[in-house]
């Protein structure tokens, strides 16, 4: 266990030390988010009371964070390097959340496209950016109203300087594949991306110009996907992945960054930052062994055993009854061997690792590099 802790650290000194251009002002006062599991700090669980059991949370937090993981997500890391606090969800009411230095609005299972009547969340995208409107509206309502809520709430210049971030667009496609065809699901993509557009649109219209735009990850590479559409071995890569969901995830990405492109000359008052997710994971993937990991499909917390101790029919920390026995998903003895927590997301050793990638700044368009002081502060 010490070796892998020390092959982390050493990576994360090494990403320090590298010089790079600081063509972006990372001095942002808030962050807001917006999308699913991926960046979903609580949303789903105070949203629609979804419940998430131990061993959830387990590596950082200590019990379940709301979080659909075992420790931080790729948020996390990013606002630790921001020397921000960790976000609250908005639908988060309890314990007198402060929303001073950001909101989270990301819900696990949203997707951009409006939410069907059976989908797992309502909040879908378009919902996320009405709900974030709300809040701009009460907090510049209630600032005149004395310095009780100033703790609370941000400073009205915040909406303008703030970062927008966003990490949605993985349940459009993934959801698609139980019920479309994968011709129907590609040329859905641009439909998806107009709602997406029409989002970022409205952002900006509220004073919003620091936008910063993850892309979807290697959907294909998941255990959920693979135990139900990769049973025929012709339908993986070389690396075990399902190959149709990796190409309709290039697809949408590809539509993605063209979106970021026309978004950056359209709006020359803004910054619009696109982040290569899929090339940090996919890297991640088939390179594991050389960044310390030892499981790069195989799930942690799952059942069932190799090759991807996965079953569709319970989640971590459940118990339930398979086949005449009780079963009780359980996570493995050290999740920093593993890339997969649950099946669908990632460890927190995954995240932080992704993270660093991102911190590099070789990974975004346009590239930020040279100097990124920020960095030498980070927590994790």
């Amino acid at each position: 266990m010490a070796s892998k802790a020390s092959t982390i650290h050493i990576f994360t000194l090494f990403l320090i030390c590298i010089p790079f251009s600081n063509s972006i002002d990372f001095n942002y006062p808030a962050v807001f988010n917006f999308g699913d599991s991926n960046s979903d700090t609580g949303g789903l669980v105070a949203g629609v009371g979804e419940s998430l059991l131990p061993p959830n949370g387990q590596t950082y937090f200590r019990k379940p964070s709301g979080r659909f993981c075992d420790g931080r997500l790729i948020i996390d890391f990013l606002m630790d390097a921001l020397e921000l606090p960790y976000l609250n969800p908005y639908l988060d009411s309890i314990g007198a959340p402060s929303f001073k230095r950001g909101c989270d609005f990301a819900v696990a299972a949203s997707t951009i496209l409006p939410a069907t009547a059976n989908a797992i969340s309502p909040f879908s995208f378009g919902v996320q950016v009405d709900q974030f409107i709300r809040f701009k509206s009460r907090v510049l309502d209630l600032q005149p109203k004395g310095r009780k809520a100033d703790k609370y709430i941000p400073a009205a210049d915040v909406f303008q300087k703030g970062l927008y971030t966003f990490d949605i667009g993985q349940n459009d496609l993934a959801g698609a594949f139980y019920s479309k065809t994968y011709d129907q699901i590609i040329a859905s993509i641009p439909t998806i991306l107009a709602e997406f557009e029409a989002g970022i649109k409205k952002l900006y219209d509220e004073g919003a110009r620091n936008f910063w735009i993850h892309n979807t990850g290697p959907l294909g590479c998941l255990a959920q996907n693979i135990a139900k559409f990769g049973t025929d071995p012709s339908k993986l890569d070389e690396l075990g992945c399902v190959i149709t969901h990796n190409q309709a995830s290039k697809l949408l990405n590809l539509q993605l960054y063209a979106l970021c492109k026309k978004l950056q000359g359209q709006y020359s008052d803004a910054n619009v930052t696109h982040v290569d997710i899929f090339s940090i994971k996919s890297n991640l993937i088939a390179n594991y062994s050389k960044y310390g990991f030892e499981q790069p499909i195989m799930v942690c917390c799952g059942t069932g055993g190799p090759p991807l101790n996965y079953d569709s029919r319970i989640t971590c920390g459940q118990t339930k009854v398979l086949n005449g026995t009780s079963v009780t998903v359980k996570a493995c003895n050290d999740s920093t061997e593993y890339v997969n927590w649950d099946g669908i997301h990632y460890t927190e050793a995954a995240n932080h690792f992704v993270a660093s990638q991102i911190l590099t700044g070789k990974y975004s368009d346009p590239p930020f590099a040279d100097q990124m002081p920020f960095l030498l502060k980070l927590k994790f």
